[in-house]
């Protein structure tokens, strides 16, 4: 009995250590593989990044020949579509408000001067309002990356007149303006047989 105890106790030695034997060592090149601890800038960037996604696919999802289809033209009994924009219109106008906001944080102006609502007028083709929209998602990234914990309370002039407000309020109202003209062109888009990119399979 005796001896078979010294067996069991030195196969089970010769394991640990030759499972320790196969443990790779820590290296400088696997600590430097951690990621990143999270900064303001990082959170910012990673919901302009979700954003760019939806919004530029589904701007892209949609034939130039439909680029400038409003649910008026379906004739829909009993609805409220008079008057709403089409969805030409809806890129022009969030592109234009991310120049607007995101250019109140790095000094940006957007690339065409327009006091319209739905952006500027002169952007007729579906080719000229994706780079301009695409644009405004790069200075989006710009300020994000700007944002610090320090600066992200500091003011800058309102970007819709009178008074102030905050930097990081710029970054992230962009956002969320951004997501409620996504989910109208969504409309849009299922009104004319589309699946928006977002809802496809894998996505």
């Amino acid at each position: 009995m005796k001896h078979l105890k010294i067996f069991c106790l030195v196969g089970i030695l010769s394991l640990a250590a030759s499972a320790f034997a196969q443990t790779p060592a820590a290296t400088p090149n696997a600590q430097a593989k951690k990621t990143a601890p999270p900064t303001v800038a990082s959170a910012v960037d990673q919901q302009v990044s979700i954003l760019e996604r939806e919004f530029v696919s589904a701007a892209e999802a949609m034939p130039d020949d439909k680029f400038n289809f409003a649910p008026g033209a379906l004739n829909i009994p009993n609805s409220e579509y008079k008057g709403v924009k089409t969805f030409a219109e809806e890129v022009r106008h969030v592109a234009a408000t991310n120049y607007l906001l995101w250019g109140a944080i790095t000094g940006d102006k957007s690339p065409i001067e327009s006091t319209e609502d739905n952006g500027p007028s002169q952007l007729k083709t579906k080719a000229e309002i994706v780079k301009y929209l695409k644009d405004s998602f790069a200075l989006g990234h710009k300020a994000a990356k700007s944002i610090t914990a320090e600066n992200a309370a500091a003011v800058v002039p309102s970007p819709f007149g009178q008074g102030q407000t905050t930097k990081l309020f710029c970054a992230t109202f962009a956002v969320a303006h951004g997501f409620d003209h996504y989910g109208q062109m969504v409309e849009y888009l299922r009104m004319n047989g589309i699946i928006p990119p977002a809802s496809r399979g894998n996505n």
